[in-house]
This record gives structure tokens, sequence and C-alpha cells, in this order.
């Protein structure tokens, strides 16, 4: 579907993705190792625990959760934004109680498995992100989805944290989409071996292209239509 069509409408596409979370949650802390079944993660976000499973996995689906409701409210406050005081704050939902670290940009190196590209330096990490939020915006609608896939595909590149960085720059993608009134991008489990393969190419040679119609084919259609609608009744703004 022509992304072209999509009618852009903040209140509309964060419903919609409100009414994805499960799968959200789901396919992002399957795609991290964590073997939650689509029910299992539906009775955690009602606040029941599931039996049988660690509790660093559980924690990692708590910290999805609340980060993932501290995004939506920050859409719906207009407190979005590119800063880095905002990226640490999300990533602290991240990655709370999980990581080395969190709520702030690494302070030492990191590596990347399967690759012997290795992230900058963590001195040059504040001016790094200064110069990713600083990348002008555009006012296309294909333009806004490069724009924000790129900026996933750059904090994964550069790891300013020391965990997180993929989940973390995930919410970011989608924080720019649905505060310009777009619906998200789930990347899902059964893409996962497509997603690393061509992320270990990514890493070494910094072409974000074959990633960029990856992440643009995990668009479900449904929700495309339901944007391109012009009937939207009560989600008009």
């Amino acid at each position: 579907m022509n992304l072209t069509a999509i009618i852009p409408n903040q209140k509309k596409a964060l419903f919609l993705a409100k009414r994805q979370l499960s799968e959200l949650i789901y396919d992002a802390v399957n795609l991290e190792g964590v073997n939650y079944t689509l029910p299992e993660v539906q009775t955690l976000l009602d606040g029941v625990t599931v039996g049988g499973h660690r509790q660093t996995d559980e924690l990692i689906i708590q910290n999805q959760i609340e980060a993932w409701k501290f995004l939506f409210k920050v859409i719906a406050d207009e407190d979005f934004d590119l800063s880095a005081e905002f990226v640490c704050q999300l990533q602290e939902k991240v990655a709370k109680r999980e990581a080395l670290t969190w709520g702030e940009f690494r302070e030492g190196g990191v590596s990347i498995a399967g690759t012997d590209y290795l992230p900058p330096n963590h001195k040059e990490l504040p001016n790094l992100w200064q110069k990713l939020r600083q990348k002008p915006m555009p006012n296309d609608i294909d333009g806004i989805y490069q724009y924000a896939i790129s900026l996933f595909l750059q904090m994964a590149r550069i790891q300013f944290f020391y965990d997180g960085n993929k989940r973390t720059g995930r919410l970011m993608m989608n924080g720019i989409l649905l505060k310009n009134g777009l619906p998200v991008i789930n990347l899902p489990v059964s893409k996962q071996l497509e997603f690393n393969q061509l992320m270990l190419d990514f890493y070494l040679s910094n072409n974000e292209a074959p990633m960029q119609v990856l992440m643009l084919s995990c668009l479900d259609v449904k929700y495309l239509k339901i944007m391109a609608e012009t009937n939207a009744r009560s989600f008009n703004t």
C-alpha cells in the first residue's frame, strides 16, 4: 500500500497503537530471547503474574509495558522530543534494573556480538546525539518514515547505552511516527533471522537501505488501510 494514502491523525494512530500493545511487547521481548506467549503477555498487561518464567524475563516485559505506557502518555501530552534528556528517560524505562546503568549514556566501551565493528568512544556520544537530533525532519510521509527508521538504526549502531539500544531505538522511532499521526512499525519475531543478518551487515557498512526496506515491510496493511479512511469520526483532531 502506498504510504501517501495515509491520512495523518495523532489520536487515531495512538488509539491503534494501544490496541496493538500486546503484540508490540510480545514481539519486542521475543526478539530479545524472552520466550513468552502472546496470551502470557496479555495476562501481564492485565496485572496478573505468569508462573514458570524467570524473574529477569518478567522484568524485561514489565519494563516494556512501562516504556510503552510512558511513550503513549508523552505523545498524548505533546511532550515527546529528541533531547538527550528525553531519550535517557525513555531508556530508563526500558532497561531499569536490567542494564549495567540506565537513564544515562554509557561511560565505557561496548561491543556487538557477531561483528568486528566497534561503536564510538563514549566521550563522543553527546555530540553524536546532537547530530542525530539536528537532522532536518522531512514534511512528507515517506520521508518521516525514513527519518524515524534511520534514528532507530543509528541508535543501534552507535550504542548510546550499555543495554536496551534497539528496544529504545524502536520506541523513539515509533514516538516520531505517533507524534506525526502515523501508524507504528512493529518488527515481528518471525523476521528475526532476516533482521539479525541485515543488522550485522549494517553495523559494518552503515548502509541503511536494506534495513529501511525491511522495516517498512513490517508495517501492518490493515492499520494502513484504517489510517487511510476519511471517516475518522471521533478520532479527528
